[in-house]
């Protein structure tokens, strides 16, 4: 007996109609007009008939004695499983020329989103199987095997949801910090002469979900609703030099930017020139040293490569002490 499924029925009304345009596809088949094949069609009970049958889309022309579907099948031992269909239904009599269709169940595994569904399938393909089963799919949703891949014994078909949305988000412009210099202003000092302010945008997105896990977010459209504005600093470039010094300069692992020197007070800075190159660096004294062969100033190894290459160890200098 064949089990109908929840909410399946319309479904299954369905397949019986594929079945039923089989079995006319099947009577043209074995259909012959000739006296020879015509004087089976009213024997009496018990005589020889020419019986079509159609097995899961197999079709043989069988001789047989019996009178009705059930005995057919009890003749030719075939074997019915719970879910199977058969037409016409088994206490059907039969003469010859009569058609029987059977379509076997097929027990196959759905997995919908995580959700593991036993089933049975009568249908041929994939998507016809969904339907049978009353499981709805979208024209994004990936399913495997392909939809139109054949439904065999024990298939497992994976359904990934896909969804498809359009997003409006409101999201901040960051600001641009720009740099000014005024030589006016002592080296040291800044200041902020402008602002900044975020700016707010409208964004529009396409997300794509995977079982409602979103993989992808691409950008649709965007408009400005406010623009940002930029931080302006202001940044002292003047440098008031007092007493120099020349001499060899070296470097040592310290402090980014210091610098050791034998005499100049502790905290204090100095504008350190290559001489040979004119390149300058400003360097703060925070260590004692060097002391001898002509050296008047160690500088950490950051500042050294602001004016020469390291491999240089020793360059010719020129040390101001700056005032301000």
């Amino acid at each position: 007996m064949f089990f109908l499924k929840k909410k399946a029925f319309a479904r299954i009304l369905f397949a019986l109609t594929i079945l039923l345009l089989s079995a006319v596809f099947l009577n043209l088949l074995f259909s012959d007009k000739s006296d020879s094949e015509n004087r089976f069609q009213n024997l009496p009970d018990g005589a020889r008939k020419k019986i079509g049958l159609i097995d899961d889309s197999l079709a043989f022309e069988i001789n047989s004695s019996a009178n009705t579907v059930g005995e057919f099948l009890t003749e030719q031992d075939i074997n019915l499983k719970e879910n199977d269909l058969i037409l016409p239904p088994k206490n059907s009599r039969i003469s010859s020329g009569s058609r029987i269709i059977i379509q076997r169940a097929k027990n196959i595994t759905i997995i919908d989103n995580k959700k593991e569904i036993k089933a049975c399938a009568l249908l041929r393909n994939v998507e016809e199987t969904l339907w049978e089963n009353g499981i709805e799919i979208s024209a994004d949703d990936i399913v495997s095997p392909e939809r139109n891949s054949l439904i065999t014994d024990k298939t497992e078909i994976k359904i990934i949801r896909v969804e498809i949305e359009e997003e409006m988000a409101r999201e901040n412009i960051d600001f641009k910090k720009i740099t000014e210099t005024d030589n006016k202003m002592g080296w040291q000092e800044k200041k902020i002469t402008q602002r900044g302010e975020k700016g707010v945008q409208k964004i529009k997105y396409k997300v794509i979900c995977h079982n409602g896990k979103e993989i992808s977010r691409k950008v649709l459209e965007t408009k400005i609703i406010k623009k940002s504005l930029p931080e302006i600093t202001v940044k002292g470039t003047y440098v008031k030099l007092g007493k120099s010094h020349k001499g060899m300069a070296s470097w040592y692992v310290a402090k980014t930017l210091t610098a050791a020197n034998p005499w100049l007070p502790i905290g204090s800075y100095v504008k350190v020139t290559n001489r040979a190159n004119g390149k300058s660096v400003i360097v703060q004294i925070a260590d004692r040293g060097p002391f001898g062969n002509g050296r008047i100033i160690d500088l950490d190894k950051t500042a050294f490569q602001k004016i020469a290459s390291l491999g240089q160890g020793v360059v010719d200098v020129k040390m101001e002490e700056i005032l301000n």
